[in-house]
């Protein structure tokens, strides 16, 4: 693509928020002292007004008063640290914020104040604002493009040009750090953080370093974006979709707490959103009788699972490399799918003492799926079926299913999503991996040689099983002493 100018990336980004549905404010219109201003003093990040009445919409059973502290705890962040700041903030933004008042009899009853309305979307404000000075100890600041939701700042971009000699993408990521410190209030809300410079687009979290500002490589999820349409264009549209938005912030970010440190936020990539939102479909379609769930055509996200059936316990499988985020991605999908009405709160599997039932909406979620499924004579697989005979399967695999391996597909079904190894070094989500060919050269004492054909054909030595670790040591000594 050309080279943009930064105004000329500013316009393109809001004029994107504009077709996503977004309201484009001016900063300078809104601030205080204008006309239109929507902030008593450059200290304020929370466009207030706004938020008082979504709190009013969407509370409407709450009193005034514990609206009123709601808003106090929001507007007035009392922890040590941004990071503490933002932890709670997003606690609050998923959960609600806990509020106290009294009933008609005298007792204290208790309530959870929404934020956000993860049902009905129109039912939020959404607020793109370009240049949105901010003042915090003596420092002036102005990010070039805010995102709000009913009055909270849940996103910034910073914009840079590439054009302009020294200018990088990753001058858009200094300047956030700069922000970071300088105006830490305006931070204390934020949910996402996304850097271009008219050429290259990342979106990264508060804590995340530059390893950590990722691509965003599709919008639908299908399938990666024409690569001809601007890397901005496709994450804005991709991320800040309404929905998807809305989506990442109640299901995709979570908390880490690092060693010695704080709290390390993570995101989701675009591959682990897009492949936990099509398995949660899959297990919907797996785990519940065909009249719990309204027909959608038949339509599913992998081609090779369109002949899946209604109710046939095999959600799929989801093929991420190595290194690419497996893990989290499991525990999204776990997130996800127990905040799913038709599955009646399901029941995860592995980690769990296994309870016998025969529940349909019990789901087993399975790691390294072509591992351990298939013993069904006598081994974890049979006994797992036994004891929970209803309930789907979802396989995890960093390694692609073999071509000739028909029972993964079996216990699972067929691939729901692919990160392959490839995809994910050109995302820089993981390194490549080289291999380098050497010959390691062994000697076998030839008075072992006899005992071999033996030992290899039987694999016992006397009247116990023979380890492989034994069989090695037999092999490099001489006389065969199995002690293993």
């Amino acid at each position: 693509m050309n080279r943009f100018s930064e105004s000329v990336v500013e316009q393109a980004a809001l004029a994107w928020l504009e077709s996503l549905g977004y309201t484009i404010l001016s900063g300078l219109e809104i601030a205080p002292g204008e006309l239109q201003a929507e902030r008593e003093d450059y200290r304020q990040v929370v466009l207030e007004t706004r938020l008082r009445q979504a709190l009013q919409r969407l509370n409407p059973q709450v009193p005034s008063d514990a609206i009123q502290e709601a808003f106090r705890k929001l507007t007035r962040p009392e922890m040590p640290s941004l990071i503490a700041n933002n932890h709670i903030i997003h606690k609050y933004l998923v959960e609600g914020v806990p509020v106290e008042y009294p009933r008609a009899d005298r007792s204290m009853g208790g309530d959870l104040v929404r934020l956000l309305d993860y049902d009905l979307i129109e039912n939020n404000e959404f607020l793109a604002v370009n240049q949105f000075t901010v003042v915090e100890d003596h420092h002036e600041r102005r990010p070039d493009v805010v995102l709000f939701i009913n009055g909270l700042p849940l996103a910034v971009l910073e914009l840079k040009n590439a054009a302009t000699q020294g200018a990088t993408i990753w001058s858009a990521f200094n300047q956030l750090q700069t922000y970071k410190e300088q105006i830490p209030s305006l931070f204390a809300y934020n949910e996402a953080l996304v850097i271009s410079d008219g050429i290259q687009a990342r979106i990264g979290t508060l804590t995340a370093n530059k390893e950590w500002f990722m691509p965003w490589r599709t919008i639908e999820g299908e399938q990666l974006a024409d690569t001809k349409l601007p890397q901005l264009q496709v994450v804005l549209e991709g991320v800040f979709d309404k929905r998807r938005f809305l989506d990442l912030i109640r299901y995709f970010i979570v908390f880490e707490e690092a060693p010695g440190a704080a709290f390390v936020k993570k995101m989701a990539g675009y591959h682990q959103y897009h492949a936990v939102n099509v398995a949660v479909k899959e297990t919907l379609r797996a785990s519940v009788l065909p009249s719990r769930v309204a027909d959608e055509g038949g339509a599913y996200f992998a081609k090779a699972q369109r002949e899946a059936k209604r109710g046939d316990k095999c959600v799929g499988v989801i093929w991420h490399t190595q290194g690419s985020g497996k893990s989290l991605t499991m525990a999204f999908y776990a997130g996800r799918v127990v905040a799913q009405p038709e599955m009646e709160n399901p029941t995860e599997g592995e980690d769990q003492h296994p309870l016998l039932s025969n529940r349909r909406n019990i789901v087993v979620i399975a790691d390294e799926a072509h591992r351990s499924q298939y013993d069904f004579i006598d081994g974890f697989a049979r006994h797992m079926r036994e004891a929970l005979p209803n309930a789907s399967f979802i396989g995890f695999t960093g390694t692609p299913i073999e071509l000739t391996d028909k029972n993964t597909r079996a216990v699972f079904g067929d691939y729901v999503s692919i990160y392959d190894i490839e995809r994910a070094v050109k995302d820089g989500a993981t390194v490549p991996i080289y291999y380098e060919s050497r010959l390691v050269k062994l000697e076998i004492d030839e008075a072992a040689r006899p005992t071999l054909d033996e030992l290899s054909s039987s694999a016992t030595c006397g009247s116990q099983v023979l380890t492989r670790r034994a069989f090695i040591r037999c092999m490099l000594t001489s006389p065969c002493a199995v002690t293993d």
